[in-house]
């Protein structure tokens, strides 16, 4: 179909005495096209073309329909290029272009769905009760860290009825951090829905099966009973099951993401986030209530299951700790205790914290890292060592920029520098484990008061401290008794002198 911009071009070209031929190849048209151009009443009189010409795909325009229909009926993995479907037409002997086959599928498609009466695109508008569900998705945004760019995983929650938001930056998409956005995010809004709806998230559903049919993963499942909420799964593929989620991500990327936003760390992002999403709340209206999305919110809080305790939300795997007490986890390295060498522990994975177990105790616990090749330490965990390898401490990589206690730090300046200075400290270190770090400080502080600087002062200091203290006071006349008293017997002074008369 021409347009009216190139039929005003052809009849006023031809008015100014252009000849047709002259025409038709600068607009690159047949002749009898701009003819019909230059006859119209007017230029708003239209020429659409009643039949495409296809002399390339003319002969196997047969073959490529049935090609085109195969490949319509194979899953969507399954299915040909059109890269692929020229190929194999241009075996069989098809001297076309790509663009012609590409355009001979699209113009397929177009007339199939026209017969058929494409309803992909039409939707049911859908209505929730006040506490009834909530939607939640991810998206990945870009950021900038510490002066460094890092893409983030964000977790969008929002409750249908009042489209109160809510935002979180994650480094990881992983189970651990579902379960925190899920907390997090019921703690904000101040209460439970009934029901969730999320896309086939790997972290919550195991298997799709036909329909809403769902095997959920098993630890999502513990999660949302927790919380009593009923989780709902979209069909494949159908956003629009979630759609206001959905527009939560694209607005949000738009209000909140652009331009790049810089923070020193992950969590004064977060701050920032959830202010953001409260003064959302406040300066929006309401969609379809006379009110703003905050008030909505307060409105619909009543109707909300009462907030539990926050879920204990971790991903549990069993690893092995290291003949140097060091266990990895994610890519990084994290110390235990070293009665837990060479043994099997359970590393629970949380948002922000590793904690390690082993039978049941738990014998570690670290602020996780997201890097890689990290090495997280305890010096504390290597203490036994220590007091048998006392020659560790200078040289030893958890022992490097050890920020002890202040008392225990003056002693250690104070004792100096050499192994004998080391051995001299680390007989101090060895009786934390007996008497506790208070007690062990307490002891170092009292001995430098004196004015002394010496492991023996202090080790008797604490050995004082053990002996158990007898509070009663005795009287010595009622209490003090003679488990054989004496008896008078004057004729042993007979005897003895007998005995000197002999002499």
């Amino acid at each position: 179909m021409l347009v009216v911009e190139t039929i005003t071009r052809i009849r006023r070209e031809h008015r100014d005495g252009k000849p047709i031929k002259a025409i038709a190849r600068d607009l690159r048209l047949s002749r009898n096209t701009v003819r019909k151009a230059i006859r119209a009443p007017d230029a708003g009189s239209s020429y659409e073309r009643k039949e495409q010409h296809r002399p390339q795909t003319g002969p196997f325009s047969a073959r490529l329909e049935e090609l085109l229909e195969q490949n319509e009926g194979l899953a969507r993995r399954d299915r040909l290029r059109m890269t692929r479907i020229h190929d194999l037409l241009q075996r069989e002997g098809f001297s076309g272009s790509y663009d012609a086959v590409r355009r001979y599928a699209a113009r397929w498609k177009r007339e199939r769905r026209a017969d058929a009466g494409d309803m992909s695109k039409v939707f049911i508008p859908l209505m929730y009760r006040p506490g009834e569900a909530y939607q939640f998705d991810w998206s990945h945004e870009d950021v900038e860290i510490a002066g460094k760019p890092m893409r983030v995983k964000v977790a969008h929650m929002r409750f249908c009825w009042s489209r109160a938001p809510f935002v979180r930056a994650y480094p990881r998409e992983t189970q651990e951090m579902v379960f925190d956005a899920h907390a997090r995010a019921f703690t904000f809004f101040g209460g439970v829905p009934t029901r969730g709806i999320y896309d086939n998230m790997k972290t919550a559903v195991t298997t799709v099966f036909t329909g809403k049919e769902r095997l959920f993963n098993r630890r999502f499942l513990i999660m949302t009973d927790h919380y009593g909420v009923e989780p709902v799964a979209c069909s494949p593929a159908a956003g629009w099951e979630k759609g206001q989620v959905e527009n939560q991500v694209q607005t949000s990327r738009e209000r909140l993401f652009k331009p790049r936003l810089r923070f020193a760390s992950l969590e004064e992002l977060n701050i920032w986030l959830e202010a953001e999403c409260r003064r959302w709340a406040e300066r929006n209206g309401h969609p379809d209530l006379d009110m703003t999305i905050a008030q909505a919110l307060e409105a619909e809080r009543p109707m909300l299951q009462p907030l539990p305790t926050p879920f204990d939300g971790f991903f549990e795997s069993e690893h092995v700790a290291s003949s140097t007490c060091l266990v990895s986890f994610d890519r990084n390295r994290y110390s235990v205790m070293a009665k837990a060498a060479h043994q099997a522990v359970q590393v629970r994975a949380y948002a922000t914290r590793i904690v390690i177990r082993s039978d049941g105790a738990v014998i570690a616990e670290h602020e996780r890292a997201f890097g890689r090749n990290q090495t997280i330490t305890n010096p504390w965990h290597y203490l036994p060592i220590l007091a048998r390898k006392p020659g560790a401490l200078r040289n030893g990589a958890p022992f490097q920029d050890w920020d002890l206690p202040p008392v225990l730090a003056q002693l250690r300046r104070k004792l100096g520098k050499g192994d004998d200075a080391d051995r001299r400290f680390v007989r101090v270190l060895a009786a934390i484990p007996d008497d506790g770090l208070e007690v062990v400080e307490a002891a170092v502080a009292e001995a430098l008061s004196a004015g002394t600087v010496s492991d023996e002062v202090i080790l008797n200091i604490l050995s004082r401290r053990r002996e158990p203290r007898d509070d009663q006071t005795m009287d010595v006349v009622v209490n003090l008794k003679l488990k054989h008293p004496p008896i008078a017997d004057c004729a042993r002074y007979d005897t003895v002198r007998g005995l000197n008369a002999a002499a």
